[in-house]
């Protein structure tokens, strides 16, 4: 059963990602994390992870906005690290209250259309990527963090999934050689269900794929602030208990 249920779960968080930029790690590492525990779940859930952005990256290379690649995406990759870097140190339930609190808030925001009304200049581009990924390194959800910080900006659906994915690889290509090098046995022992969630979120990430070209633009938003307001619900409910 607890296979079924991570294949299921893979093939999910693969199809949610696929429309929205995040998701396989919202709805992986939690799920393993309770039979194997957190640090072990995180390493675990990486390479899906990784597999799974490879390929949307492949498949939207075309419509990356380069420029906010060049700038929100490095400084969130970098404040990402330093938030995982410190989060590994200094850990608080109160962080988890602030970030789920913040995406509430933010998915609240673009569910009422009031986010149209806000939007993030080029001047603040790096100071946006920069927190987004401190906060989100700090807690272990980046991806959450990032998409809710891109609604700021004026992006068609494809473009939005395809920017996302590219700084997620980013992210992925500097966690990786450090999971690799600080827990290899974690990748032995879990080979199996990495294998199931592998292809899980590659058969999601395909049939998400094929979705996402059919979403109109008007509901492309509200999909994804309904993602991120329901990802701080689960993370303040999980924190609450």
């Amino acid at each position: 059963m607890t296979t079924v249920l991570l294949f299921v779960a893979a093939i999910l968080g693969g199809a949610i990602a696929a429309l929205s930029g995040f998701g396989i790690g919202s709805v992986l590492t939690p799920l393993l994390a309770l039979s194997v525990g957190t640090k072990q779940a995180v390493v675990a859930v990486s390479i899906p992870h990784l597999v799974a952005t490879s390929i949307r990256f492949w498949s939207l290379r075309h419509n990356i906005d380069r420029h906010l690649l060049k700038n929100f995406g490095i400084a969130s990759a970098g404040g990402g690290l330093l938030g995982a870097w410190l989060g590994s140190r200094f850990s608080s339930p109160i962080l988890a209250y602030i970030l789920g609190g913040l995406l509430v808030f933010a998915g609240f925001m673009g569910l009422t259309g009031l986010s149209k009304k806000m939007r993030f200049g080029k001047k603040i581009v790096w100071l946006g990527g920069a927190l987004s990924g401190l906060l989100g390194g700090l807690v272990g959800n980046q991806g959450g963090v990032r998409s809710a910080a891109m609604l700021g900006f004026n992006l068609e659906a494809k473009t939005f999934v395809a920017t996302a994915t590219a700084i997620a690889l980013i992210v992925d290509g500097a966690r990786m050689p450090i999971y690799f090098f600080t827990s290899p046995e974690t990748v032995h022992q879990l080979a199996a269900s990495i294998s199931i969630m592998t292809v899980g979120v590659t058969i999601g990430t395909l049939a998400g794929g094929r979705v996402l070209a059919r979403i109109p633009e008007n509901y492309f938003r509200r999909l994804v602030s309904l993602l991120i307001f329901a990802l701080g619900i689960v993370m303040l409910s999980s924190v609450a208990k």
